[in-house]
């Protein structure tokens, strides 16, 4: 059963796990579990995502309850009256704000513009030594893409050499590893 943050008549918030997919993707044949038949099944009515979130990725997501509230919302969205906004813990110290304008590439090679702003919220050191370093220091960002390309916060946190701690294939196994040693 999926947990519910917020209902009304036209709107439904989901706490989406890690490992979920929002919806069947080509990309994951190996998936049997999707946010939109589960929740589906769980009110016992049509939902429609309004937007997505990686099957990496554990958050917030938004569902329109009724066709008329999904396009209401996707032309905010497209008019850029709402937005999205991450949390994630990356590695190293980040500058204060960043804006990361860096194409990327599509699965058949096309380039498409990407704009990511970042917001360091805090930054911390620890007494882990790791590699040559006596410590490891990490950054508290939020992330605000402006574009919504695949893997789109992962590609751009790499390009600027603060992987996000936990993604893969883009961030940092010998970090991830530390983490998931040290801090399960």
């Amino acid at each position: 059963m999926l947990q519910i943050l917020y209902q009304s008549d036209d709107l439904v918030a989901i706490n989406k796990p890690h490992g979920l997919l929002v919806h069947r993707s080509a990309l994951a044949a190996d998936a049997t579990h999707f946010a939109v038949q589960l929740l589906r099944d769980q009110l016992g009515s049509r939902v429609y995502p309004v937007h997505r979130l990686d099957r990496k990725t554990a958050g917030v997501l938004l569902f329109a309850r009724n066709e008329h509230t999904n396009a209401r919302i996707q032309r905010l969205f497209h008019d850029g009256s709402i937005y999205k906004e991450y949390l994630a813990i990356v590695r190293g110290f980040t500058p204060d704000a960043l804006l990361i304008d860096y194409p990327l590439r599509r699965d058949d090679g096309q380039l498409q513009a990407a704009q990511t702003t970042l917001t360091t919220l805090e930054r911390t050191e620890i007494d882990v030594a790791f590699g040559r370093h006596n410590s490891s220091r990490y950054s508290l960002v939020r992330l605000e893409p402006h574009t919504g390309r695949m893997h789109q916060l992962r590609k751009h946190m790499a390009h600027v050499f603060h992987p996000i701690i936990g993604d893969r294939p883009h961030g940092c196994n010998k970090q991830n590893r530390l983490f998931k040693e040290r801090f399960a």
